[in-house]
């Protein structure tokens, strides 16, 4: 097939890159964001799958708003797709982009739809305490992720996992996907979402990284993974963000990573740990501190200061003489 790509984070790199691999189909060019200022000095910087685009030598259109942008409907228009391929653009595309391609307009969604519909699907799969996601692909219509489902594949999501390794694998998963939906293609008998089953996932604000103490040690571990490497909380009147964690409710249960078990050990009182509403109780030799939370325990297994680089929950203990009875706020 002859294929447009649409795409702009590293998520649907692996999907442009799995096209490019494939001597079944041919892509003509990529649609992508406009390049964006970014970090120190304000550099322009272009999107994940431009950089990829680049290494291919592919055309690359980048309009500001393509519902709206006259040369790039008529390059899409002349382009003679048979299919336009979508892995997270970022653009709502109008009836008349949808129209074009001989085969519509194949979408890479990042959950087992119709749940999590919309812009952050992984994060807010993981927020949730999901066991489970998965990639469905299907056929764009003119809402936000409503178009009739083609194929799905699933995915577990274990209990240490956060949002960046999560998509990792959904972008590969995603990739091949695609592969065997563009292969079945004229023999899928696409099938509608039931609307009554949908849930959305909306766009993630900065409000959504501040951590309340008073939630669960459950509720704020999945948010600290599902938002990584952003939730902060304060210490000593600074920020402090807090990267990684274990909720210590059932430990001994707990499947943990071989460099990981050890923590085990050093847990045999923990039942007699208690404390207020964010308290530092009790610190884990080589490993972190524990926090009380508003209901269990959570250990902290890696931290960053302001200013600071990303550091390993025990280094801060030893680099701020961290004292038990100390709040985060």
């Amino acid at each position: 097939m002859r294929i447009v790509f649409f795409g702009t984070p590293d998520f649907a790199v692996a999907t442009l890159e799995k096209l490019l691999n494939d001597n079944n189909h041919q892509v003509i060019a990529v649609v992508t964001q406009p390049d964006k200022r970014r970090g120190r000095g304000s550099k322009m910087i272009p999107s994940a799958v431009k950089k990829t685009a680049l290494q291919h030598n592919l055309p690359i259109w980048q309009p500001h708003r393509i519902k709206k942008d006259q040369t790039t409907l008529q390059l899409l228009q002349q382009s003679q797709a048979d299919v336009f391929v979508v892995v997270a653009y970022g653009q709502i595309l109008s009836s008349q982009i949808l129209q074009m391609p001989k085969y519509g307009c194949i979408n890479v969604h990042g959950s087992i739809l119709p749940e999590y519909r919309g812009a952050a699907p992984i994060q807010w799969s993981i927020y949730d305490g999901k066991q489970e996601t998965g990639i469905t692909t299907m056929l764009m219509d003119e809402g936000m992720d409503t178009g009739a489902m083609l194929l799905k594949a699933y995915t577990p999501i274990s209990l240490l996992e956060n949002s960046d390794t999560l998509a990792e694998k959904l972008a590969t998963q995603g990739a091949q996907l695609l592969l065997q939906t563009l292969a079945k293609l004229p023999d899928i008998k696409p099938t509608p979402q039931d609307d009554a089953l949908a849930t959305h996932a909306r766009l993630i604000n900065k409000e959504d990284y501040l951590i309340n103490w008073k939630n669960s040690a459950g509720q704020i571990h999945n948010q600290i993974r599902a938002f990584y490497p952003n939730c902060f909380t304060t210490f000593r009147q600074q920020k402090l963000k807090i990267c990684n964690s274990i909720p210590l409710q059932d430990i001994e249960n707990l499947e943990l990573p071989p460099e990981l078990l050890k923590i085990k050990s050093y847990l045999s009182d923990i039942d007699s740990v208690k404390g207020e509403v964010g308290e530092i109780v009790k610190t884990v030799k080589n490993f972190g501190f524990i926090v009380q939370t508003g209901s269990g325990l959570l250990l902290i297994l890696e931290v960053q200061l302001a200013g600071k680089k990303l550091q390993s929950a025990w280094n801060f203990i030893n680099g701020t003489h961290l004292q038990l009875g100390e709040f985060l706020s």
